[in-house]
């Protein structure tokens, strides 16, 4: 029973990996039917993000009330219905409008799942966990570069992945039972050190019973707490604008085809997925904070082979796959890290404000960016993300030397 109930947390995770590569790969072909400037695909980011934050500050309380299980079934449920309004949208405000549950549904979930994995199970699920959204991430851009190569254009696009979010929400319901069955069996809270699958963990019960909401200023009181979620926006501020831009700079500045740009921009999340598939064999070996630093170095390589001049679109293709694979380990070891630095009583409050740091990285810097590249030139896209890096660094350096070597 455990392992169908793991099996579904990677099933949810998937679902949550589809919508998310797909605004950038059809953007390209959406502007001139929408009729808006290149940087307003930041707006729709922007509304999405700010969902996201929200949804996510709420993720303590709402765990707590409704059980994990419940908040991932709503939240997938949520998300298919708002892709579907994304297919049907005839013009930019409506979208705009439909991305307001498109985000809320995200940052439930995300939080949710973050901390039970991270609580419950060893690192190496936590890579594979987040390798399953990679999947979903990669197989988004194909399925829109598919609708879009046989003429049904971006619209169809949003509605396959819409038809695929409804199938997995009936599926998380129908599981509902397994998430009581395997939480009444548990006795205690705990971190997994065998990765098997059947750890020490609460059930619905005890987990909505342990303690209060422990809210955003009890959090930043926390020693170490500030540094974690600067990384929080580093890192998600990379991953998004490395992701929501990769079409435009390829067609922009690398002059690939619109629809070749489409598919070509999953490579960057094909590097992720890769990579979490082999991180999580590594952290076998390596622990959490060797494995971010060893991700940090990897993605500062593709940054700067972006910036070489490499003839055809070489550099392009092989820094977007480096950066993913070097993306790969940080997300899902800071999560990991995260009970043990602070403890699993207050993980779902520091997780719940650490995807919502996330996901404010997201919101402000690819539309930041958008204005870079629109008002001065998007070649910048590397050196963008090459300074986000730097501070990502930095801020991890200073977490370790406030924590001590508690990982």
């Amino acid at each position: 029973m455990t392992n169908l109930l793991l099996a579904v947390i990677y099933m949810a995770f998937i679902s949550l990996g589809l919508p998310d590569a797909l605004l950038g790969a059809a953007w390209p072909s959406m502007r001139p039917q929408m009729g808006v400037p290149l940087s307003w695909v930041g707006g729709i980011s922007m509304i999405i993000s700010a969902g996201t934050i929200v949804s996510a500050l709420l993720s303590d309380r709402m765990t707590l009330r409704f059980g994990t299980g419940k908040l991932t079934a709503a939240s997938v449920g949520l998300t298919a219905v708002a892709l579907f309004g994304f297919s049907v949208a005839p013009n930019y405000w409506v979208l705009a409008l439909i991305a307001i549950p498109y985000g809320l549904g995200a940052g439930g979930v995300d939080a949710a799942l973050n901390n039970y994995v991270a609580i419950h199970y060893a690192s190496r699920h936590m890579s594979w966990l987040h390798c399953m959204w990679g999947i979903g991430a990669s197989v988004g851009p194909y399925i829109m570069g598919f609708a879009l190569s046989n003429g049904q254009g971006w619209s169809w696009g949003y509605r396959y992945i819409s038809i695929i979010q409804i199938v997995l929400t009936v599926l998380i319901v129908f599981s509902l039972p397994l998430w009581k069955g395997r939480q009444r069996g548990s006795a205690a809270v705990g971190t997994a050190k065998d990765g098997s699958g059947d750890d020490t963990a609460s059930g619905e019960e005890n987990e909505t019973a342990a303690v209060k909401p422990l809210g955003v200023r009890g959090v930043l009181s926390i020693p170490g707490a500030k540094e974690i979620l600067v990384m929080f926006f580093c890192y998600c501020a990379i991953e998004t604008t490395s992701g929501l831009w990769a079409s435009s700079y390829m067609v922009d500045y690398d002059g690939i085809s619109k629809v070749t740009a489409a598919s070509l921009a999953s490579l960057f999340y094909l590097g992720i997925t890769a990579g979490r598939a082999l991180s999580g064999f590594m952290t076998i070996k390596f622990d959490d904070p060797t494995m971010i630093r060893i991700g940090q170095v990897v993605l500062g390589l593709g940054v700067l082979i972006m910036l070489l001049p490499l003839s055809g679109h070489i550099a392009t293709v092989v820094g977007l796959v480096l950066i993913g694979l070097g993306c790969a380990p940080i997300y899902p070891c800071v999560i990991h890290s995260t009970p043990i630095y602070f403890g699993a009583e207050r993980s779902q409050a520091i997780v719940g404000v650490q995807m919502a740091c996330a996901y404010a990285g997201s919101l402000a810097m690819p539309p930041l960016f958008g204005l870079l590249a629109e008002h001065i030139s998007i070649a910048l896209y590397p050196w963008y993300l090459l300074v986000l890096l730097a501070l990502m660094v930095v801020m991890h350096k200073m977490l370790r030397h406030k924590v001590g070597n508690k990982v």
